[in-house]
């Protein structure tokens, strides 16, 4: 094994690795871009469309939707049909998903729009994964650019809410899927000249079944959970969709054994379904007071869209400081308390947020700080928890599951959270009941996840 100090020697396929590098960054900085900007556009979209909280709901969660639904049919492509193939036709959708956005004349158009940019985000983030791991062959070189690539994540979170704010104050909501367009297409252009084909057809097939059944569970209960408290009957339906799809997805699967697209064996490894419960659990807190903070402040005209924005930035700044760090402290301290670690302090700064927001915003920039230390502090070995708990060769297939886990939290705590917002007469009223429940909802699902844990590192 080469050692961690020695140089790696070049090869045909790494002559063109630093453009490749830019074309990977370039591509995931403009899919978290969007996410982060997006947050904070929700009040904007809603009034210049004059949409219902649902519609507000829909326009975060198309995109989440299809995003975590298609994430492991993205890797699957990759393998089958050609990495850097499958990673041009990501970006490429995601550019005609912007171009639908920006140009949209009705709510509708633009959830059509967020919808496809879903579906490519779930293409590029897979492929680009796959493609470091085949281009960058020696464990030095693939370290180094694995570190880069995961601070473009750092680096949207930070400026993506400063950025879009600014944007919408001076111009308007559509500038900010505007400014991801020529950046789409630059990617899809420079990635034929400096991205090598590869892929891995071995072994592999596309489970069709096993796709539309997830989708279609997934879908079901999202739609349930926004329903709940307007459409009553609609709610119902989809709930019953959900437990019949999901049935069947996991009946499906189990058949399928390692041609599953998501192999159920991978649950009964405790470390790899605790990692998947604590991070649906994480994100479920994370992305519905993401959604509910700036939406409450631009309600009661507490804060400018710009304000709102910039407000934010002590869980970006503080995030990107602190995960860059979270691999030797688990090293010191072990899994299982990094994780007790960092999801009590989110839970924490969520709790402050919720019962101070109305009244001091120190208070909550300080829940802010401790939200993005949580998360610089878990993420990072949740995400090595999963894929460290299976074996070397389905290493790709619970990168991808855990990354749909993540995107399970965020399109349910976005849909379950921001109903039960919508029960309140009082904004700051409905921002506290909703986010105390959600710290309910994650006390639980980490007080199962922890148990799964070793204590070893």
């Amino acid at each position: 094994m080469q050692s961690p100090s020695a140089q790696p020697q070049e090869h045909p396929a790494q002559l063109a690795s630093k453009p490749a590098l830019l074309m990977l960054c370039i591509a995931i900085l403009c899919a978290q871009l969007d996410m982060s900007m997006t947050n904070i556009a929700v009040k904007p979209v809603g009034e210049s469309f004059n949409a219902s909280l649902a519609s507000q709901q829909w326009f975060l969660d198309a995109y989440n939707l299809s995003y975590a639904s298609l994430l492991l049919t993205g890797g699957v492509l990759a393998d089958l049909f050609g990495r850097r193939r499958v990673f041009v036709a990501g970006n490429a959708l995601f550019g005609i998903g912007s171009i639908l956005c920006a140009t949209a004349p009705t709510i509708s158009m633009l959830l059509f729009g967020r919808l496809i940019s879903g579906v490519g985000a779930a293409l590029l983030l897979p492929a680009s994964l796959a493609l470091i791991r085949v281009i960058w062959k020696q464990e030095y070189d693939r370290g180094r650019v694995l570190g880069i690539w995961a601070g473009c994540h750092g680096l949207a979170l930070v400026i993506g809410p400063v950025l879009g704010g600014a944007l919408m104050h001076y111009l308007s909501w559509r500038s900010i899927f505007i400014l991801t367009i020529p950046l789409a297409f630059i990617v899809v252009a420079g990635s034929q000249v400096s991205i090598p084909e590869s892929a891995d057809r071995e072994g592999r097939s596309f489970d069709l079944a096993g796709q539309i059944l997830g989708f279609t569970a997934l879908a079901s209960l999202t739609i349930a959970a926004i329903q709940i408290h307007q459409h009553v009957g609609i709610a119902i339906l989809s709930g019953i969709i959900f437990i019949v799809s999901l049935a069947s997805f996991i009946t499906v699967e189990h058949r399928r054994h390692e041609l599953a697209l998501m192999p159920t064996r991978f649950f009964k490894i405790p470390q790899f379904l605790g990692s998947v419960l604590a991070t649906i659990s994480m994100t479920f807190g994370m992305y519905s007071t993401m959604f509910l903070l700036p939406l409450t402040w631009l309600e009661t005209g507490q804060m400018s869209i710009i304000a709102a924005g910039i407000a934010l930035l002590p869980c970006a700044i503080i995030f990107m400081i602190i995960s860059p760090l979270s691999g030797a402290i688990q090293a010191r301290i072990g899994l299982r308390a990094i994780v007790a670690l960092g999801l009590g302090s989110i839970m924490l700064g969520i709790v402050l947020i919720a019962t101070t927001a109305s009244q001091f915003y120190w208070t909550v920039g300080i829940g802010l700080a401790l939200t993005g230390l949580g998360m610089g502090l878990a993420i990072g070995p949740l995400m090595g928890g999963a894929v460290n708990a299976v074996d070397d060769e389905r290493a790709g297939s619970a990168g991808a599951l855990i990354n749909v886990a993540r995107m399970v939290g965020a399109t349910l705590g976005i849909a379950i959270i921001g109903s039960l917002y919508g029960l309140f007469d009082d904004f700051y009223a409905g921002l506290q009941g909703a986010l105390l429940i959600a710290v309910c909802v994650q006390i639980v699902g980490v007080s199962f996840a922890l148990r799964s844990f070793g204590k070893t590192p």
